[in-house]
């Protein structure tokens, strides 16, 4: 898996720390496995021939040749590794990685003579580091926009042809946590997350919320946050960076700012106005739950395009149950909210225009509208509420699986386990009109070209306590990844 590691000035002292031993003496048998030119002599096993010292002055000669201004920070680096249980590559193998690694990113494509000078260097059994300085042979700039997303491209071939663990995604819907310096920053400052999380939760419950561009740019504020527009030359919003306040870099002269893109893939403010839907008037919870079961039953239904705008309109639904839900279990329908997170981007293209995707957006704006509803109905709304969705994720949870998207899968199914057990701690069974002696199936069928598979029957009632039982100490909430 490549991941893009700290970038910088000076090749020479990053070339002493990949042939040195380490912050924690953890560098092991420091060499050279492949490099621009096949011929040349490892520093660390031929010293005589080579030395850091040289090798870092023809690295960095192209970018001393340069006719115009040099890049600010010349150094690229990317680390590549394979999964904790794999086999050990052999340095033959890691030299074809990194051959294949720099032609995809563009700093060395195949068969060109004036790429740019780049290194690989093992230390470790299961990873290397590439080094390259941005600067062509023929005085050029490389092209290397969306090296990483390329790289993790040709990282699937190899994990296919040596069997190795996928680790490399295929789409854009992982959630990005934050890096170590951004939690080691937070640890500093006694604060109990980062504040990329902080800022993540506070903008998916706007964007959820909101009803439209200035709505949502009012919830932002409302909630605390810096927030910072970008208009392009005609005048038009055409995006949005958030701060937290007290959060600044450079010895305290700028907040720290994070694009909507950056946050989160589904955050960027044309993803965000998608979410956008009329406002309706106040409905009761009776209304909701049933669009939410009538929304669950087109979902089984929905192809692949329709059913990606489907779940994603689920996965806002969950943000406003989870902000509206009673305090009792408020806890849970968050953690469902955020397990079900990956689960509502789908990879691929998708529709805004699905029956399913309206109801679950209606459902949340009568919430929206109502949100003391939930609370003054009762344990037996709540109840009938938490049914409903339970019943929404897991037809969400099928129709993943039917498409093959195991992280998504995983995901709702998590999200599904969370929303019984607050279910559960309502202490209440659901009113006679939601009640049921026999568990639904939720079943999804592939449509032509979907996915092979017709998902097993998924129970959709949690299963009912009698009233007053309360839960064991081994009850609590799931663990989230």
């Amino acid at each position: 898996m490549p991941k893009k590691a700290r970038s910088g000035t000076t090749t020479a002292d990053l070339l002493a720390y990949l042939y040195g031993p380490g912050d924690h003496e953890e560098h092991t048998d420091p060499h050279l496995v492949a490099a621009w030119d096949p011929d040349l002599p490892c520093p660390a096993r031929t010293p005589e021939r080579m030395t850091l010292s040289d090798l870092a002055l023809l690295l960095d000669a192209p970018v001393d040749a340069l006719r115009g201004p040099r890049p600010a920070e010349h150094v690229w680096h990317v680390s590549v590794r394979n999964a904790t249980g794999d086999r050990h590559l052999s340095d033959t193998e890691w030299a074809e990685v990194a051959t294949t690694m720099v032609a995809a990113a563009g700093i060395a494509p195949h068969s060109d003579e004036h790429a740019c000078r780049w290194v690989a260097v093992r230390h470790a059994d299961d990873h290397i580091h590439l080094l390259a300085t941005l600067a062509r042979q023929d005085g050029r700039h490389p092209r290397i926009r969306g090296d990483i997303p390329k790289m993790h491209h040709a990282a699937r071939a190899f994990e296919a042809r040596w069997e190795l663990e996928a680790m490399s995604p295929l789409n854009r819907t992982a959630r990005r946590a934050p890096a170590t310096g951004e939690a080691e920053k937070a640890a500093r400052r006694g604060l109990t997350e980062p504040a990329r999380e902080t800022l993540q939760r506070t903008v998916r419950e706007a964007a959820a919320r909101a009803t439209d561009t200035t709505d949502f740019l009012t919830r932002l504020r409302d909630a605390g946050l810096r927030v910072r527009e970008h208009h392009d030359q005609d005048g038009t919003l055409d995006g949005y960076a958030v701060a937290l306040p007290g959060d600044r870099a450079d010895r305290g002269s700028r907040p720290v700012w994070f694009s909507g893109r950056t946050l989160a893939y589904d955050l960027s403010l044309p993803r965000i106005r998608e979410r956008f839907h009329p406002a309706v008037a106040p409905a009761d919870l009776a209304r909701a739950h049933t669009r939410i079961r009538e929304a669950a039953a087109l979902l089984t239904r929905a192809g692949r395009a329709e059913g990606a705008g489907d779940v994603a309109a689920l996965g806002d639904l969950l943000v406003v149950a989870a902000a509206t839900s009673p305090t009792v279990v408020r806890d849970q329908v968050r953690a469902a909210a955020a397990a079900f997170e990956q689960a509502s981007r789908a990879p691929g293209t998708r529709t805004l225009h699905g029956a399913a995707r309206a109801h679950f957006k209606a459902s949340a704006r009568a919430l929206e509208r109502a949100p003391q509803t939930a609370r003054g109905g009762g344990a037996p709304a709540v109840l009938a509420l938490l049914i409903a969705l339970v019943e929404a994720v897991e037809a969400a949870t099928a129709w993943h699986r039917a498409q093959e998207h195991d992280a998504q899968t995983r995901a709702a199914a998590q999200a599904a386990a969370l929303l019984r057990e607050a279910a559960t701690l309502t202490g209440a069974p659901p009113s006679t009109r939601s009640s049921r002696t026999v568990p639904r199936t939720v079943q999804a069928t592939p449509a032509a070209g979907r996915g092979p598979v017709v998902a097993p029957p998924v129970t959709a009632v949690p299963p009912r306590p009698p009233t007053g039982t309360h839960l064991g100490p081994g009850l609590g909430p799931g663990r989230l990844r």
